[in-house]
């Protein structure tokens, strides 16, 4: 969150990578296990989200990344599939709906794989909306921006698709090097301690 440059109350952090992981920069704690959402304290405020199942993985059990490439460049994200899937890589979730139950959603699979891809994307970004939604629900700020990280933020359709589910700001990350992170938060600390 920190390497990104995301510094501000409502600012939000996205990794696409294996799965999915949301964060919103919060002036206050939010902590609610029934839906898998958990703070960290920063500084002043807070690191508010949770970790969602689906992502990266549950894309892998389809396609190699080659594929996942060639379907994306075939693919128009400004157009909507109708296909309402919840793309997990096995049964169970943890948020924005914590229940070990629930199972994936991927039927009915369209016959164009570009199509199948898409409503995957489709899908994985209606899960990401939830999840700010919900933490929105239970006081967090409204989100103002989103920054991306991890292997999925370099995907263009992907983007595009919830840009468009999302409707704020998607701002480029300054870095997802957790060393760049790391560093900010010492800067931070050392100004606090009047270091510097």
């Amino acid at each position: 969150f920190l390497a990104t440059g995301a510094a501000a109350v409502g600012d939000g952090v996205t990794a696409l990578g294996s799965s999915l992981t949301i964060k919103i920069l919060s002036d206050r704690p939010i902590s609610a296990p029934q839906f898998g959402i958990y703070s960290h304290r920063l500084g002043d405020a807070y690191l508010a989200g949770g970790a969602s199942n689906s992502g990266g993985k549950v894309l892998a059990q389809h396609f190699s990344l080659a594929r996942i490439i060639e379907l994306s460049a075939a693919m128009d994200p400004m157009t909507e599939t109708g296909l309402d899937y919840y793309p997990l890589p096995a049964v169970g979730e943890r948020f924005p709906v914590a229940d070990p139950a629930l199972p994936p959603r991927l039927t009915p699979r369209p016959a164009d794989d570009a199509d199948y891809l898409k409503a995957m994307f489709e899908g994985i970004a209606a899960i990401e909306a939830l999840g700010y939604r919900r933490l929105a629900e239970l006081g967090a700020p409204r989100l103002t921006s989103i920054r991306s990280v991890g292997g999925g933020a370099a995907n263009v359709a992907w983007t595009a698709i919830r840009q468009r589910k999302l409707g704020v700001d998607f701002l480029p990350a300054l870095s997802d090097e957790a060393a760049a992170g790391t560093a900010r938060l010492a800067l931070m600390g050392a100004i606090a301690a009047g270091l510097l």
